[in-house]
Parts: C-alpha cells; sequence; structure tokens
C-alpha cells in the first residue's frame, strides 16, 4: 500500500481508503463486512470511511466491531454527519445541535474515543454556515475529532469554510468528492480551489458504482448478485450509467488494460489516483478478494498514451459539468434541505 498526506495537512492516509457504504447499506451481512475489513487491512489499507447515516447507523457499529483490537493509533477513522439519522425534525443537517448529538452517537457505535477526521456529508443551505463551523470547531477542541472535513460542496461553499476554519484555528482538510474516469465534474472548479487550500480530495466511487469494472455489458443482462440487481444496493445510483453507449465504452477500456497486465478496475483505480489533488479513492465491496484486487492499482504509473487513449474511448459520455457538484448520479439530486 501506499501513502499520501491528507491535502496539506499532516494527516497520513493509504491511498486506497476501505468505506462501508456498499457492504452495509446492502442485503449483505455482517460477516461480509467482517471479511471485507480483514482484507483491507492485509492489504495495507489504514483509512476506514463510514457515516452516521448508512446503513439506519448500523455501519458504524459493524465497523467498530471489525477495527476492534486493531491499534488505533495505527488507523484513520472517518466519519459523517448531515443525513437523516433519527425521525425527529433535529435529526438531519448541520445544526450546532444535530452536529453536538451525532458526534457523540458516532463514537458511541463506532467504540471509539476520537475519529480523524469529522466530515459534514453535504452543505447545509438552512443553517448558517458560521453555526456549522462553531459547531465543527467544537468537536475539534473537544477532542473528538482531529480535523475536518466536508463532502461534494462547491468551490465557493469551501471558500466560505475554510476562511471560517482558518478564523476557528480549526484544520479543514478533506472535501470527500465523486470522481472517476466517466465523473469528470470537480475538475473545473473544486479542485482548482482544493490544491490552492491545501484541502485533499477523498473521491468516492471511482469505480462509478461498478460500471467501470467492466461487468456490466451492453444489452441490459446485469450478473446475478451485482449492484445493479439489488434494490437494497444503491442500485438508483447505476441508472444513468447503464446505457448501451457508455457500457460499450468502457468494454473498450478491456483490452488497454490488458496491455498494462490489469484488469479494466485496476486501470479506473489508477486513473483516479495519478490526480495530484486526490489523497484517497474510497472503495467498497461486497466480497474480499474485491479489495485485494483492486489494492493492486495503487503502484500503477499511467503514461500520457494511456491516458489519452481513456479519454478517446469514453469522452462522449463522460460528466464533466461544474453545476452538477452535489449530486450522487447522473439522475440522482442527493441530498439537499430547502
Amino acid at each position: 500500500m501506499n501513502f499520501r498526506h491528507l491535502g496539506r495537512s499532516g494527516l497520513i492516509v493509504s491511498r486506497l481508503a476501505y468505506g462501508n457504504w456498499l457492504t452495509r447499506s446492502s442485503s449483505r451481512n455482517e460477516e461480509t463486512e467482517l471479511a471485507c475489513v480483514r482484507a483491507a487491512l492485509d492489504a495495507g489499507i489504514t483509512t476506514f470511511d463510514t457515516a452516521d447515516v448508512y446503513a439506519g447507523t448500523l455501519a458504524e457499529e459493524s465497523l467498530g466491531r471489525a477495527l476492534k483490537g486493531e491499534r488505533r493509533e495505527g488507523l484513520e477513522v472517518l466519519t459523517k454527519v448531515f443525513a437523516p439519522s433519527g425521525p425527529g425534525r433535529n435529526d438531519l443537517g448541520l445544526s450546532r445541535k444535530h452536529i453536538r448529538e451525532s458526534i457523540d452517537g458516532s463514537l458511541r457505535r463506532l467504540g471509539m474515543d476520537y475519529v480523524d477526521v469529522y466530515q459534514a456529508h453535504r452543505f447545509d443551505v438552512s443553517t448558517p454556515l458560521e453555526e456549522t463551523m462553531e459547531a465543527l470547531a467544537d468537536v475539534v477542541h473537544q477532542g473528538k475529532a482531529h480535523y475536518i472535513g466536508v463532502s461534494e460542496w462547491t468551490a465557493d461553499q469551501l471558500r466560505r469554510g475554510h476562511a471560517l476554519a482558518r478564523e476557528l484555528r480549526i484544520p479543514l482538510v478533506s472535501n470527500q468528492a465523486q470522481y472517476s474516469a466517466l465523473w469528470r465534474v470537480p475538475e473545473a472548479e473544486v479542485m482548482p480551489v482544493c490544491e490552492e487550500l491545501g484541502i485533499g480530495q477523498l473521491v468516492w466511487s471511482p469505480l462509478a458504482q461498478g460500471v467501470l469494472t467492466g461487468k456490466y455489458l451492453p444489452g441490459g443482462q446485469w450478473p446475478e448478485g451485482s449492484r445493479a440487481t439489488d434494490s437494497n444496493d444503491g442500485s438508483d445510483l447505476l441508472a444513468g450509467w447503464l446505457t448501451d453507449d457508455v457500457l460499450g465504452r468502457v468494454r473498450q477500456l478491456g483490452p488497454i488494460a490488458a496491455d498494462l497486465g490489469l484488469s479494466t478496475a485496476q486501470l479506473a483505480l489508477a486513473w483516479v489516483l495519478r490526480h495530484p489533488n486526490v489523497s484517497a479513492a474510497v472503495i467498497g465491496a461486497s466480497r474480499p478478494e474485491q479489495i485485494t484486487d483492486n489494492a493492486r492499482a495503487v503502484d500503477v504509473q499511467l503514461d500520457t498514451g494511456v491516458l489519452t487513449a481513456i479519454d478517446a474511448v469514453l469522452s462522449p459520455v463522460v460528466s464533466r459539468d461544474a453545476a452538477a457538484t452535489g449530486e450522487s448520479s447522473p439522475t440522482d439530486p442527493g441530498w439537499r434541505l430547502a
């Protein structure tokens, strides 16, 4: 496993991070979670990402149990706050009340005294940013998190949040953005601002919900047990990718990968990791062997010719619109508070 600083902070993270949304937000059980976490540790992954909302809070609990007994100082554990975590009117968003209650709930479920990075899962348009940042500062000053991060914030939101973080003397070090060879939305505005401010990207869905593995073929016959066939597995996020045009072009990546001795998935991960602003790519798994296979991508260096070939294949179906920041897929608007 290779490692990199998270932005310009002193925190070092593994180039691949294990994210347990896929494993625990699906119909799979905790035994699968334990096997996947063990595979991640065996591959040298030390960075683990979760959220209070995943699997209705069960994801934090199972990740905590899976990591129990590991040396806490040798891990980087990240969780998030924003999405509804209960039935009440204040059980969502980035208010002081919800943040203060949510960090305590997350730590209790994880069985930990602190998380390394506490992330705002989306931007809350209904709460003053000053209130949000002051509450996150309290979390850091109380020793419940070492750093703060955000997810899917726009360039302007990042600038405003970073300025307040500096005033409050807390380290805003990361942005979790959707990024893949098919979804290049952050490149236009978000990544340049993050590079300027020293904020690193922890990119999610680097395999475009599994489409960039090449397992989905044109014609609409999806592999049994895949995400596209599991209604509890985020299949709705796949809808925009499962077109014959997209899948046919992804299939053309196979020979490019084969010439390099790679799987299509490894090629796609190497493509993401080649960006200097990407500190880590967050990968999920439904089977532990997927993690073992994906971990081989961290040592791959893609030359200009390969990058040009990938662009030539995918360019007509790539999403690039900066205005789509915060969307979960080409057809899903994601979480927003009005």
